[in-house]
């Protein structure tokens, strides 16, 4: 009898021990879990605000403004334009090969 009462006694507290580990570990997932979806809403907020100043650099206006600043581009006009001509031999055009 007195044996049966230590091997209950000795599994009541390997259960009180392991409820008392799950329970543990159940707490630190749920705070894993807490912190990781706080950092998911600061990513989403990080990526709005990444989007909203990406629509803002790409504007027509802006991108005008880049070009003619730092790249020192300008509109085209007649007076600054260099057109290209390619001659081609009239042996090319009848199809026959050129040397």
């Amino acid at each position: 009898m007195i044996r049966l009462n230590l091997v209950l006694l000795v599994a009541v507290l390997a259960s009180a021990f392991y409820l008392v580990h799950t329970q543990y570990e159940s707490r630190r997932l749920y705070t894993a879990l807490d912190r990781a979806q706080a950092q998911t809403r600061k990513l989403d907020s990080e990526h709005e605000q990444l989007q909203v100043q990406k629509r803002g650099e790409a504007t027509p206006a802006r991108v005008q403004q880049l070009a003619s600043r730092q790249l020192q581009m300008r509109p085209v006009n007649p007076a600054i334009t260099q057109y290209v001509s390619v001659f081609v031999s009239p042996a090319a055009r009848a199809g026959e090969s050129v040397p």
